[in-house]
């Protein structure tokens, strides 16, 4: 199978939005355009046209480019919580729906937390995850519980070791710093820290699967360094212990 063409769009202050392109149709999907201009000067720039828009939850800087770019297919949760706030809406996805687009499944996977009706778009090597699981890091609980992110990252965590992770936003750096203050000897954490920090600027997505395991706190609820540090044994409770000190934490100046 030839591999996915997929490309990365700056938006906004720190958003990514995905193209993923069927060269064969001269199209492509894409995921969480929150604003349209740059989305359409890329499309431009590749020699393509717009069929598809994907968005993994409601909130305005993932669907504020909606409208204006005008596809015909608006796919995106079929959750009360989503129902008629995502504009354009045209599929109402439900978890395990799949559906064909560049040659390839792609599937619906329900990750509630950060919104009720947040969901991710899988397919082989590939991972749209939205707001829920960023480099280093995972998204605020606007919406759900401790509970439900927990499960959300578990079923993240639980893929392949080679799928890419195209997550919503450039946090990794921010992210990085918060994992080596939380725990300073790991290894692991400040190698990566390092490394990002040596190309300042620079796009860190898509991400790694298997070095999110090794370095994001978020996906260690059940390793027992990070347990200490929090001071919980329980993995839920070690992740909402995470959450509340990420909520409060500042940057060091």
């Amino acid at each position: 199978m030839k591999p996915l063409e997929i490309h990365g769009v700056h938006a906004l202050r720190d958003n990514y939005v995905w193209l993923i392109v069927d060269r064969e149709r001269g199209e492509a999907a894409a995921v969480d355009p929150s604003e349209a201009a740059p989305v359409a000067a890329a499309l431009a720039g590749l020699g393509l046209r717009l069929a598809e828009i994907w968005n993994t939850h409601h909130h305005h800087d993932h669907v504020g480019g909606n409208l204006a770019l005008g596809a015909k297919v608006v796919r995106a949760s079929r959750h009360d919580g989503e129902h008629g706030r995502v504009p354009g809406q045209t599929v109402r996805l439900a978890d395990g729906d799949a559906f064909r687009f560049a040659g390839r499944t792609f599937t619906a996977l329900e990750i509630p937390a950060h919104t009720l009706g947040h969901v991710a778009y899988l397919t082989d090597g590939a991972v749209f995850p939205g707001d829920t699981l960023f480099g280093a890091g995972c998204g605020r609980l606007f919406e759900g519980t401790p509970a439900q992110m927990h499960a959300a990252l578990t079923r993240l965590r639980a893929l392949p070791d080679d799928t890419r992770v195209y997550c919503g936003h450039e946090y990794t750096l921010h992210n990085l710093k918060f994992a080596a203050e939380l725990d300073p000897d790991d290894d692991a954490v400040r190698a990566r820290l390092e490394r990002v920090r040596a190309r300042p600027g620079a796009d860190t997505a898509p991400l790694d699967l298997a070095e999110e395991r090794r370095t994001n706190p978020f996906l260690r609820f059940d390793d027992p360094a990070v347990a200490a540090r929090v001071g919980e044994t329980d993995p839920v409770a070690v992740f909402a212990a995470l959450r509340r000190r990420k909520d409060v934490w500042r940057e060091p100046a």
